[in-house]
């Protein structure tokens, strides 16, 4: 099996880092426009697999992408991070034109491969990375909920005092403040989260979780990396290794929810053919609400991309 990573910055390289120490893949590409940058960061990867105790070969290329020829699986992390002040919708111009880019050549090099993009703002560049290679939704698809679920298990591992393995998540909608909440689908151990937390710290938590990319680059001057690149690669094991499990990712819904041909985070099997099924909930009307809210904000950022491509045309 071999895996690309496209940009090789802080979330590309834990990305590749963990798919190598977690032998994800037989190679694992690493592709940046940065003269050495990528180089360096495969080497140093790579000299770390006889201290860890690991076989994946890490490669580093610059511009390179002949180099990622016959990928299975090609993770987009490219583009520019958010800085304090900076909305993800800021984003969206500079960064729409690097995915369409990466996209292209990506589909020239390994026209089979299944297509996970990381870049902000996510759920348009899904949706730019969609329209550029032309393939099925099933094959291109984004990395959202998987983090998002990380955090909020996390936040709730933390006031429970218990174990984050034991939290079992689902989040919808958006990536960002508009995520759709789910408590009635959050579990510990088997046990609803209602029944261990009250509605006031609960809400707190979810509050946190929709703020939670933004309380990292206040804290940071940018944005998160070890969490997003670990995410991505946990979405590229479930592909590689066929586990066929249930993650919240971005996919365009065609009908599913009553929408129709916007980019939002939801339910799904994954396996070796990329989305295998998208699973539909049972959602109350509030929930119901708060997704066609989401829905409206994904769907606002989507027609400004439509504007400046046509603007460009």
């Amino acid at each position: 099996m071999k895996v690309t990573v496209v940009g090789a910055g802080n979330v590309g390289a834990t990305c590749a880092d963990v798919l190598a120490t977690r032998e994800i893949a037989n190679e694992v590409v690493l592709v940046d426009i940065k003269e050495g940058f990528a180089e360096g960061k495969a080497l140093d990867i790579w000299q770390k697999a006889p201290i860890i105790g690991y076989d994946t070969r890490t490669v580093g290329v610059t511009g390179d992408y002949s180099r990622t020829a016959d990928s299975d699986v090609v993770v987009i992390t490219s583009g520019l991070p958010r800085k304090p002040g900076m909305s993800r919708d800021d984003l969206i111009s500079t960064n729409a034109g690097i995915v369409k880019s990466v996209t292209e050549q990506v589909v020239k090099y390994s026209p089979n491969a299944i297509i996970i993009i990381v870049s902000n703002p996510l759920d348009v560049m899904t949706y730019q990375a969609h329209l550029t290679s032309g393939k099925d939704r099933t094959k291109v698809f984004g990395m959202a909920g998987i983090l998002d679920t990380a955090r909020y298990r996390a936040f709730l591992a933390e006031a429970l005092n218990v174990s984050p393995k034991d939290i079992q998540a689902v989040l919808m909608g958006g990536h960002g403040d508009t995520m759709v909440p789910l408590p009635r689908y959050t579990t510990v151990g088997g046990i609803p989260v209602t029944e261990l937390i009250g509605k006031a710290e609960l809400d707190a938590i979810v509050q946190r979780t929709a703020q939670g990319g933004g309380e990292l680059v206040k804290l940071m001057g940018t944005s998160a990396w070890y969490a997003p690149g670990a995410a991505a690669a946990q979405m590229v094991e479930a592909i590689v290794r066929d586990q066929r499990r249930v993650f919240p990712v971005c996919i365009k819904l065609e009908g599913e929810y009553g929408i129709d041909g916007v980019y939002l985070g939801a339910p799904v099997i994954l396996g070796k053919n990329g989305i295998e099924k998208v699973i539909e909930l049972q959602l109350n009307d509030e929930e119901k609400a708060l997704l066609e809210t989401s829905c409206g904000h994904v769907k606002e950022v989507m027609d400004a991309l439509d504007k400046m491509s046509q603007a460009n045309a």
